[in-house]
């Protein structure tokens, strides 16, 4: 009840405060038409392979032009600001389909006006929150109290997936969330354990042409674990987490949606060789199945407990050096649709705790882009393919139209030196959570601006 209450006093004050926005922008007389000349770019878009140096302009939220001849005779009057670019790339905003923001319910660990600055810091510029918060977002109002919280807080552009199931296991009003705009149904941190109800879920969400996200991971195979099962768990004496217990979800659900029409399935943060395996096979026979991997996946192994602890406590966890080259493998072939963080943080009480008692979950969206990058560096993916794994690919995925620089698009992009070095330093974090095992960490790649809707929101610079 006390939430209920709290969730009614904040959408009404959130109405109010808009209408008073709406207000004094009629009032001001202020326009929706700012010109911004973005000059001396090197302009990529992943999605058509454009590379070119050039220019782009904005006006207000939108992309009005770019190409290697604008102003090439130099900037017209009429332009309100011009943002040399000094040859930097110039692509568009990251998109990331899985986070973690904690509001409501856990605000002392994050919320989204932070969780939003977080991702600004990192060049992601549309995220998509995961709906297990508390409570969580299972019903129209608090998915309508989650849209406004981000209208009134958030940097950046806030999707959210809401829950297949209620407490009480049934499904919940799925055309209705979507309806207020969910773009997805999942019941992250905790998988759909009943086949009847998944498949019902499936058969629904064919209907609504809306992907289900399933947190892939049988209870009977994993209960009680910490980390991955193999020779750290034996040598730290702690109970594993077997990686047969993602595979089995995954194959079950395959098999659960395979005659279903127009149904679109998509495996949330994938770490296991087999289940890989599983997926590359559905695609070849042509079911809609997608998947994403973090970077803490394709980085690091299960080596990594013994020298970050808790830190590099995560679910899934870590596991072998065979299934991160799988990652790496997946991600060059295509098996793997796109990368996503599963930024989940904590705060020290949470972590400052024996392995078996802490929490899973890392942070991820300030090392999302150069983790990322090491993939193009190391030579394992060119560029334009690391770059799609991070922008139009997981936008389509959940069908928004973000990730592409195209005339007449939102100018959500960002500014990044390729070439500058820098070390991964946790302290410095805009996230309220600081629980990274990259802490120290050498990375090339930076972003030095996001822009969300035609505005500067972070800034390298003045940070």
């Amino acid at each position: 009840m006390h939430h209920i209450l709290k969730t009614f006093r904040f959408i009404i004050q959130s109405i109010l405060n808009i209408m008073n926005q709406t207000w004094n922008l009629l009032q001001t007389g202020q326009k929706n038409d700012y010109k911004i000349a973005y000059v001396n770019a090197r302009i990529i878009d992943p999605a058509t392979r454009l590379d070119i140096n050039g220019s782009l302009l904005t006006c207000g939220s939108k992309i009005v032009d770019f190409g290697a001849s604008l102003f090439a005779n130099g900037v017209p009057s009429g332009i309100d600001e011009m943002i040399d670019c000094q040859g930097l790339v110039l692509m568009p905003g990251l998109v990331d389909i899985h986070v973690h923001f904690r509001e409501p319910g856990q605000e002392h660990k994050e919320t989204i006006h932070t969780g939003s600055k977080s991702a600004a810091a990192g060049g992601v510029t549309t995220v998509v929150c995961q709906p297990n918060t508390v409570p969580a977002i299972d019903t129209v109002i608090l998915a309508k109290y989650l849209k406004y919280i981000a209208l009134e807080t958030s940097h950046v552009n806030i999707e959210f997936y809401a829950k297949i199931t209620t407490a009480e296991r049934s499904l919940t009003e799925m055309a209705l969330l979507k309806e207020v705009g969910a773009v997805g149904f999942t019941d992250d941190g905790m998988p759909v354990m009943d086949p009847f109800v998944m498949r019902q879920a499936l058969l629904y969400s064919s209907m609504l042409n809306i992907p289900i996200a399933q947190h892939a991971e049988d209870l009977n195979l994993s209960a009680g674990g910490a980390i991955n099962e193999g020779k750290i768990s034996e040598e730290l004496g702690i109970k594993g987490i077997l990686s047969v217990s993602e595979s089995v979800m995954v194959t079950r659900d395959i098999l659960l949606m395979k005659d279903i029409e127009n149904v679109h399935y998509h495996i949330l943060h994938v770490s296991s060789k087999d289940s890989l395996e599983a997926i590359a096979r559905a695609k070849k026979s042509g079911l809609n199945v997608t998947c994403e991997v973090t970077p803490h996946h394709f980085t690091l192994t299960e080596d990594a407990v013994k020298q970050h602890g808790a830190l590099a406590k995560m679910n899934p966890p870590l596991r072998t050096e065979d299934d991160r080259l799988a990652m790496v493998e997946g991600l060059k072939t295509g098996v793997i649709d796109c990368i996503a963080t599963d930024h989940a943080p904590h705060d020290c009480s949470s972590k400052d705790l024996p392995l078996e008692s802490a929490a899973f979950g890392i942070v991820g969206l300030e090392t999302l882009l150069p983790l990322s990058l090491k993939l193009y560096y190391n030579k394992q993916m060119d560029l334009f393919d690391v770059l799609a794994k991070l922008t139009y690919k997981p936008a389509d995925i959940i069908n928004v139209p973000r990730g592409r620089i195209q005339k007449d698009r939102a100018a959500d992009l960002i500014l990044v030196d390729l070439d500058q070095e820098w070390e991964i330093k946790t302290k410095d974090f805009a996230s309220k959570s600081k629980n990274s095992p990259f802490d120290g960490y050498k990375v090339k790649g930076r972003v030095i601006r996001t822009i969300v809707s035609g505005k500067t929101v972070y800034s390298l610079l003045s940070s």
